[in-house]
């Protein structure tokens, strides 16, 4: 049976992956050839929906069906509407051909996700069409998906707001004071002082120093942390 496309309505999704020491978002690569010649750049996994699919299950599907990710909770946070989304005529050109039919202004339903990014989340990945960027390290995206990314932060930050817990979801099972600055620096986009940070570290009754250091660095050994999601629970 051959299912067809609501050419109005689409599904873009952000999967963000903290890798250790970087905060990296999954992105599709795009090729294709317009007046310019041909062209080779990125946008995030996204498509238009199926007439006979919930939204929930069309991002699921797309992100599958487009990078290799599955099983990730995806949670929608805004719609994009913009008379002017669809304004690049690259763009235009290039979902036209994708989707074998003409099409105009497009809404689209965003969804994120962020993901401790371990060698199983990176297995998962085909690389041969989607690649893990640097948030930092962005260039221009197709349609407005530098958009879309910066509200995905946006959302992110207010999530780790509400529940810390995500940010111990996302590091190792062990980890050092310096990882999770690092990640809650990437997370609030600001430095943080060190000295209050560790300040802030020992008054978590959460966070437990572990009778362990790192081993084989070049610098002065750091201990080791982990998270008592018990701890945390009964404490907020």
């Amino acid at each position: 049976m051959v299912r067809l496309a609501n050419n109005h309505i689409s599904i873009d999704c952000v999967v963000l992956g903290f890798d250790g020491s970087n905060l990296r978002v999954l992105l599709v690569k795009r090729s294709g050839k317009d007046e310019n010649g041909e062209y080779n750049d990125m946008k995030l996994p996204g498509s238009l929906i199926y007439q006979d699919e919930d939204l929930d299950e069309a991002a699921m599907r797309v992100l599958h069906e487009l990078t290799g990710v599955k099983d990730v909770p995806l949670q929608q946070f805004k719609t994009f509407g913009s008379k002017d989304r669809t304004r690049n005529l690259r763009d235009i050109v290039w979902l036209e051909r994708a989707q074998q039919a003409h099409v105009e202004r497009i809404v689209t339903v965003a969804y994120f996700a962020i993901v401790k990014l371990d060698a199983a989340m990176q297995r998962l990945v085909n690389r041969e069409s989607a690649e893990w960027v640097p948030v930092g390290e962005v260039g221009t995206l197709a349609f407005d998906h530098n958009l879309i990314i910066a509200e995905a932060l946006k959302s992110v930050r207010r999530e780790v707001e509400n529940n810390r817990s995500i940010l111990f979801d996302l590091l190792p099972k062990k980890f050092t004071a310096s990882q999770l600055r690092t990640l809650a620096e990437i997370i609030h986009g600001k430095e943080l002082d060190v000295r209050n940070f560790h300040k802030k570290i020992s008054q978590m009754p959460y966070v437990v120093p572990l009778e362990e250091r790192q081993k084989g660095v070049a610098h002065r050994a750091a201990r080791y942390f982990k998270f008592d999601r018990k701890i945390y629970n009964t404490s907020r």
